[in-house]
């Protein structure tokens, strides 16, 4: 991997700057999340509506979608605990994520042929199932992934290499989500049938699951990992050995986190209540509140038109996200990380609320748009903020358990949340989409009170250049 060394020698504190890598190598060693996302989109729009085809009912939904937290706050702090302590020939972070991409298009082909595959288990379990293992293997791959952008660039090319991330990110959550109404548009039949889910579906399934693969391929065979020596060089010697160390360690880790993380644990916490309530109730909030429909109405073609407008307008927002990106580091620069994350968390919030408006779901895209300006900065903004926090050789332990700041909302939602539309929403998802606007806004006020302790050393080192010059 070829490099651009930064001037300036050695550190004051004995480290070695971080080779400036170009944007292509930042490209190359991001593009595996591609198709991460353009899994994880296809599941985002379509798991509510395949669940429901096999007879979920919607205020159990939450209760199907809690396997995806649960499972993240078990997997991902075990894969960091010991993606820091690996290195073999394929490399540190690589060996996780080829083989969450491996499990997870095994998964993505199976969840929509679950019917086909029952026998004394109903499909709705074997669905379930595959869910589970589906976001097991999506957290397997995902977290080496903030990883490695965390172990090879600086402070100041984090906003960039972070946002780049979040830019390919988009790019294939977009065509994940509005695949399944491209392929409806391009013949594919929308009735679901004797399985329960519409040819467009499976397909698009399918295909995630070749871009899933080849999107890692990438990665694993073009992108370069520091090994230890030249690790330690430039982020210091590790404060754990190069044993495997045991599980408890987490714990350990767990109690001493850095305050920065503690604090945007609050803000984490609001942000994804939202977004797991939104990618739970949004298809069936439109169908009711938006088309109208109401008694059973999981298998009908106009079901389907409304998952199929919903699936495409979260392509809006993954589209807004995917061009807001490459803006964050611009706009970071001039307002600061914290101010830049809470006006795009409170752009979502009025998204979401804007949603309770709407009488015609063409209109759906324009309220996704605020959604994807907090998408983007969801994605990228609290990774570069607790990145400068966190010590030498802890940066794949505790990016594994600041996703517990990620699963701990999930959970509660999908806890309470059922119950909620039930019994006080009268059955009307649409109100849990208007508590996500508020909650999005509530996360908005809260990362104003981070200590972003990677911006204040930004900002001190250009104090020291200016008092040179």
């Amino acid at each position: 991997m070829a490099v651009t060394a930064p001037s300036g020698g050695q550190q004051k504190n004995g480290l070695h700057p971080k080779p400036v890598l170009s944007i292509a190598q930042i490209v190359t060693m991001s593009f595996g999340f591609m198709g991460i996302q353009f899994g994880f989109a296809l599941q985002n729009g379509n798991t509510s509506r395949i669940l429901r085809s096999f007879g979920a009912d919607v205020e159990h939904l939450p209760a199907f979608w809690l396997v995806a937290p649960v499972v993240g706050m078990i997997v991902q702090p075990i894969i960091g605990h010991y993606s820091d302590r690996t290195w073999n020939r394929v490399g540190r972070r690589k060996p996780y994520f080829l083989t969450g991409a491996i499990l997870s298009s095994i998964a993505l082909i199976f969840l929509p042929n679950s019917a086909s595959l029952a026998g004394l288990v109903p499909a709705l379990w074997i669905g379930a199932g595959m869910v589970m293992v589906m976001d097991a293997s999506f957290n397997i791959a995902m977290e080496p992934f903030r990883a490695l952008v965390a172990d090879n660039l600086s402070d100041k090319q984090s906003t960039l290499g972070f946002s780049i991330q979040t830019f390919l990110i988009g790019l294939g959550a977009v065509v994940g989500s509005i695949l399944p109404e491209l392929l409806a548009e391009s013949g594919f039949s929308k009735d679901a049938g004797v399985s329960g889910v519409a040819d467009n579906i499976k397909y698009s399934f399918y295909i995630g699951a070749a871009v899933f693969i080849a999107a890692i391929l990438v990665t694993v065979f073009f992108s370069r990992e520091y090994p230890p020596a030249e690790y330690e060089k430039y982020h210091g010697k590790p404060e754990l050995s190069t044993e495997k160390g045991s599980l408890l360690d987490i714990f350990k880790d767990f109690g001493n986190m850095p305050k920065t993380m503690k604090q945007l644990g609050l803000v984490q916490f609001f942000s994804w209540f939202a977004l797991f309530s939104m990618w739970v109730f949004t298809t069936d909030a439109v169908a009711t509140h938006v088309y109208g429909l109401s008694g059973d109405y999981s298998k009908s073609v106009e079901y389907n038109d409304a998952g199929n407008k919903v699936s495409s307008a979260f392509g809006v927002y993954n589209f807004v996200a995917m061009v807001y990106a490459l803006m964050l580091p611009i706009i970071a620069r001039q307002f600061g990380r914290k101010m830049t994350h809470a006006l795009s968390l409170f752009a979502g919030g009025i998204g979401l609320i804007s949603i309770f408006f709407l009488k015609d779901p063409a209109m759906l895209k324009f309220s996704m748009v605020g959604v994807g300006l907090a998408w983007a900065s969801i994605l990228a903004m609290p990774y570069v903020i607790l990145s400068g926090s966190i010590p030498a050789g802890k940066l794949g332990i505790y990016m594994g358990i600041f996703n517990f700041f990620i699963t701990l909302p999930q959970i509660v939602n999908g806890l309470v949340n059922g119950w909620i539309v039930k019994n006080i929403y009268d059955g009307q998802p649409i109100y849990a989409i208007v508590l996500a606007g508020f909650f999005m806004i509530c996360a908005a006020i809260s990362v104003l009170f981070v200590y972003d302790e990677g911006w204040i050393k930004i900002q001190q080192e250009k104090k020291l250049m200016s008092n040179r010059a």
